[in-house]
């Protein structure tokens, strides 16, 4: 498959709430219904109407109560009750699918203005009852949504740490390699949140009102995300291995957080009427996908980022920023390891590793995250790569120019 060619983000048309942590301010909030009133309010900072939309996707992990009626449920609350679309769920590649599925309609003309929307809430998730009429008494067979997903793989895998373990081991990456690059996604975070948030600002609206559950009021203001508590060398050094005989602490993954974040795709010629610069255009480049070998999750990035560099016409060496979803700083080592890029300049500002994992919108928000890096530095080529359940990984190229610039 070629590069996209006609498929834009206006400058700009794009927000991520902060992610609050588990059981945190976000827990008790529909995530369907919080993205609808988060996307009212930044389209209406924006001046952006939303029936400029004749097309949109909602990408989403975790079910919600009236997540049947799906897409066309959001867009009505949102104030655009004419636009139908599709709701995206892959894992925590879900968001780089969305965005995918987003400009492969626009490329075909299904549409020329597109709101790309994806929120989670780990927290609270939902217990399923599915029916068992022959088993002993009828009981029914019950699945905690998200913490039995966590743990087990239908597949006869370990829990998802066990993967990090086995690249950990195949790739020898020891707890003390781990722990320098976690320090250092740590120094990385607190240049997105100095000066008062500065860089956090340019996508997210801080501080940041939090709405009661009906969505009629606010109940609380936070400052930024929620539930992040920075690592030292000393603390660090403390932690035991989850896994007996293991490398990964609790230190070197991430945790569950609630959140969401839009992205607004178009065509290059609505991109300009949409965008708070025209001078500065974005493109949505390729997108890739891949598998790694059972149970070696953390792998799988690799070959999604070739696939998706290929598929744009560049190399590694033309990148000028590269984000990744590392639920595990093992999947950055390895990738630093397989690429040769250098593993302390990816995530510039912050990561799923420091700021949590809601699921479905964790891609999103590193894409808007690396557009911002890349208009800081003037322009340039990024790359975002993540895995996700199943051993899959996903990958999105996005290029930026700023014509005021030589």
């Amino acid at each position: 498959m070629s590069a996209f060619q006609n498929v834009s983000i206006p400058y700009g048309g794009y927000w991520s709430t902060p992610f609050a942590k588990w059981q945190g301010s976000f827990a008790n909030l529909h995530s369907m219904r919080f993205a609808a009133h988060v996307a009212k309010a930044e389209l209406a900072r924006r001046k952006i109407p939303a029936t400029v939309f004749d097309h949109a996707i909602f990408g989403t992990t975790t079910p919600q109560r009236s997540a049947f009626y799906g897409l066309p449920w959001l867009m009505t609350m949102i104030g655009n009750p004419n636009v139908s679309g599709t709701v995206v769920s892959q894992a925590c590649a879900t968001s780089a699918r969305a965005l995918a599925t987003v400009a492969g309609d626009i490329e075909q003309g299904f549409g020329t203005a597109a709101l790309c929307v994806a929120q989670d809430r780990t927290s609270n998730s939902p217990v399923v009852m599915y029916p068992q009429p022959q088993a002993q008494g009828g009981a029914p067979m019950v699945e905690h949504w998200m913490l039995d997903n966590f743990s087990t793989d239908p597949m006869g895998g370990p829990a998802m740490v066990g993967t990090a373990e086995n690249c950990a081991r195949d790739w020898q990456i020891g707890t003390d390699e781990q722990h320098e690059v976690v320090l250092r996604r740590w120094e990385q975070y607190a240049a997105a949140i100095a000066n008062d948030h500065a860089f956090q600002k340019r996508y997210m609206t801080l501080p940041f009102e939090v709405p009661d559950p009906q969505f009629k009021k606010t109940v609380a203001t936070i400052a930024g995300d929620e539930g992040v508590r920075a690592s030292t060398k000393e603390g660090l050094a403390k932690l035991k291995p989850v896994m007996e005989g293991g490398t990964v602490t609790f230190g070197g993954q991430t945790h569950p957080a609630d959140g969401g974040a839009a992205i607004i795709l178009t065509t290059p010629e609505k991109a300009r009427g949409l965008s708070k610069d025209p001078n500065i255009e974005i493109s949505l480049r390729s997108y890739g996908q891949a598998r790694a070998k059972h149970a070696y999750m953390p792998a799988a990035p690799v070959p999604a980022a070739r696939q998706a560099l290929d598929r744009a016409g560049i190399d590694l060496k033309q990148i000028d920023a590269v984000k990744t979803h590392n639920p595990f700083v093992v999947n950055d080592i390895v990738f630093a390891r397989e690429t040769g890029f250098d593993v302390n300049k990816m995530n510039n500002y912050g990561c799923s590793l420091i700021w949590g994992h809601p699921n479905g919108p964790t891609g999103m928000r590193l894409v808007i995250e690396m557009i911002e890096e890349l208009v800081e530095r003037g322009g340039g080529r990024g790359l975002f790569t993540g895995c996700a359940a199943g051993d899959t990984g996903m990958a999105v190229v996005v290029e930026v120019k700023d014509r005021r610039r030589p």
